[in-house]
């Protein structure tokens, strides 16, 4: 078989697999003999080195016309009309190269097998990859493109034969323009949506670029996107993440390293990925988020889990064959409060062809993302992929038809509530270009039932806003869910987490004494947020904190598993203020013997000092005392105001 071509799998487009460089035989191995062919076939392919694609095309068509068994002038003249974006002009001189001979270059039947792919001519796919299949393959990456064909085939025929529901409606004008919008991001409330937008300038080499744009929800209604002023610059800002409760953005910077950016923007690869926190209304100077994440290769299109403590990206790179690699990777906040190295997800959702797009759910479980090495309807199909216990991803789910079709569907965010999803596109009725367009997502797409708690930070006395540590624990494992700061200027934190389970609240600020809360949302069914306002404690002498997730069985002074993590904080902020002595006081309610209650409220307080001294606290700096049932905050006659009553506290008493 003689190799006339270099294949390459281009997937941005059209998800082709037609040869980007195109290479003359010597003319001894042409399919024919005519000097005068041959000639005329070299002409064609300097024209295709030049990119005179018209030029080309023409030379190839009076070419296969006079001499129709030149089978290399076939394959090149569709390869010319691929790269003119004209698939539809490909399938005859595919047809007619196979005609020929079909063994001559048995890809040919892959290349055909893509061309009615893209034009959503299923049946006549699935024939032409299934004549591919019993052929030597050239290269593995051929294998495994030809088996996602037929399956894609199979797939897209159901999938066109049970619609899903689908009716997408535009966010209006106050959002879209005549330039290009996409990749958008919303926060937990659905009060704030960022997106980019393609705007014109002149300063740059194409006459566009890409910034950010704000708009916030009035109502039911979104007002007019203004720009990110202290983001953007006169090059590329994209694809952007914004964390649940909107105080942090991390997006895509390109073309590092030309004096533009000014503050902190200096990069790596030839994209990076960089954060932003906000204080009080305005965004700090972006800054690179490091070599653990970002490398020689480009970062993209990143996705900040609700919890504060994962980074999705899409990492992306060309294999030594020109092959166009897009893979999702993550990396975890550690203990240390670095990111770890990046790596790709386990799991299978990750192929050898494209993934982009990457969205985690604020459930923390429900992946969305983008790829064409997935079953589907034609270039980027939107899919769904569920965390398993085991740490990886499970098979991706495709989200169906029509919000998938044989062009590329991308840039989908779904909101905390699950019900409703964001994405671009370009179709009739938009006001120019892509558009951000809402719908309703069907069940079997959504995600796992979430809700978020939110309030505001402040000081007891002065009421002042403060910017302070926020820490979400799991009751029944006792883990850390979320940890996220509030807003050091309006005081505002948001965290969304899953419903149906205990939770408690830690607050800390240098300065202050720690506040703790413990709540509950195994019956909780509002569609509301949970709202939980903290006000924070000067550390001085007097200043008295209920711990209030600190527990105990019932009529015992053993300490539960689940007050370790709020003891430890208070190990922790009494190792780190060496002056300051406390007291830990117990206190019960009014059933049964006053001795017996005494004798429990001073066994609980020792038991509270004896934890805290085996965790390294000084012993001199604590102390403890029983104040039985002598002490109450809320009244005896209810159980509400007993469980108050019930309680471990700490006081500073120097």
């Amino acid at each position: 078989m003689k190799q006339i071509f270099i294949l390459f799998i281009g997937l941005t487009l059209g998800m082709t697999i037609f040869p980007q460089t195109v290479y003359s035989q010597p003319k001894s191995t042409y399919s024919v003999t005519s000097k005068k062919a041959i000639k005329q076939y070299e002409e064609a392919l300097a024209l295709y080195d030049q990119r005179q694609y018209s030029e080309a095309a023409n030379l190839l068509e009076a070419l296969t016309q006079s001499t129709p068994d030149f089978i290399e002038a076939h394959y090149m003249l569709a390869q010319v009309y691929d790269d003119m974006r004209q698939p539809e002009k490909t399938i005859a001189p595919l047809e007619k190269a196979l005609a020929v001979n079909e063994k001559f270059y048995p890809e040919g039947w892959l290349m055909l097998a893509e061309s009615h792919f893209g034009l959503g001519n299923y049946d006549q796919a699935e024939k032409a990859v299934s004549k591919y299949m019993p052929f030597p393959h050239a290269t593995p990456e051929l294998e495994k493109r030809a088996q996602v064909i037929l399956a894609s085939c199979i797939f897209a025929k159901k999938a066109i034969a049970s619609p899903v529901p689908f009716n997408p409606i535009n966010l209006g004008p106050e959002v879209n323009s005549e330039n290009n919008e996409y990749y958008p991001c919303i926060t937990a409330d659905e009060t704030t949506l960022l997106f980019t937008r393609l705007v014109p300038t002149a300063s740059a080499y194409s006459g566009k670029q890409e910034d950010f744009f704000i708009s916030k929800k009035q109502g039911e209604k979104w007002i007019t996107a203004a720009p990110v002023a202290e983001i953007n610059t006169p090059t590329n800002e994209g694809a952007p993440s914004l964390s649940a409760d909107g105080q942090t953005l991390i997006f895509t910077a390109c073309e590092t390293g030309d004096g533009l950016w000014g503050g902190n923007r200096e990069g790596i690869g030839s994209c990076d990925l960089f954060f932003s926190i906000k204080s009080g209304n305005n965004w700090q100077p972006a800054k690179n988020l490091g070599s653990g994440i970002n490398s020689g290769s480009w970062e993209s299109q990143p996705s900040y889990s609700a919890d504060g403590r994962t980074l999705y990206f899409i990492r992306g790179k060309r294999s030594p064959r020109g092959i166009k690699e897009q893979d999702i990777y993550y990396c975890y906040l550690m203990d240390n409060g670095r990111w770890s190295p990046a790596q790709k997800i386990p799991g299978k959702v990750n192929t050898i062809f494209e993934e982009e797009s990457v969205m985690i759910h604020p459930d923390g479980h429900t992946l969305y993302f983008s790829s064409n090495g997935h079953a589907g309807m034609g270039g980027l199909d939107i899919y769904k992929s569920e965390l398993l216990p085991n740490g990886e991803w499970d098979t991706p789910v495709n989200l169906g038809y029509p919000i998938n079709t044989k062009g590329d569907e991308n840039s989908i965010q779904v909101t905390a509530s699950g019900t409703v999803a964001l994405f671009a596109s370009e179709r009739p009725g938009g006001y120019g270009g892509l558009d951000l367009y809402s719908f309703e997502l069907h069940p079997f797409a959504r995600p796992r039932l979430v809700t978020y708690i939110a309030g505001i930070i402040s000081d007891k006395n002065t009421f002042k806003k403060l910017g302070a540590k926020v820490e979400l624990i799991d009751l029944e494992t006792g883990k850390q869910v979320a940890e996220t700061y509030s807003n050091g200027g309006s005081g505002d934190y948001l965290i969304c987490i899953p419903s149906g389970k205990d939770y408690a609240l830690n607050v800390s600020k240098e300065g202050y004494l720690f506040h703790s809360e413990n709540f509950s949302l195994k019956e909780y069914k509002s569609t509301q947020p949970y709202r939980l306002n903290v006000q924070l404690q000067k550390l001085k002498v007097g200043a008295n904190v209920v711990l209030n997730n600190v527990f105990f069985n019932s009529n015992s002074f053993d300490l539960l598993p689940a007050s370790r993590v709020e003891l430890d904080k208070l190990a922790g902020l009494i190792q780190a203020n060496p002056n300051v002595k406390i007291e830990i006081g117990g206190h019960t309610d009014n059933v049964g013997n006053d001795q017996a209650n005494q004798t429990l409220s001073e066994n609980r307080a020792k038991a509270v000092v004896d934890y805290l001294v085996k965790k390294g606290v000084d012993a001199s700096k604590v102390s403890f005392k029983g104040y039985g049932e002598t002490a109450p905050i809320d009244t005896n006659d209810t159980e509400e105001g007993r469980a108050r009553n019930r309680r471990t506290e700490f006081k500073v008493v120097e």
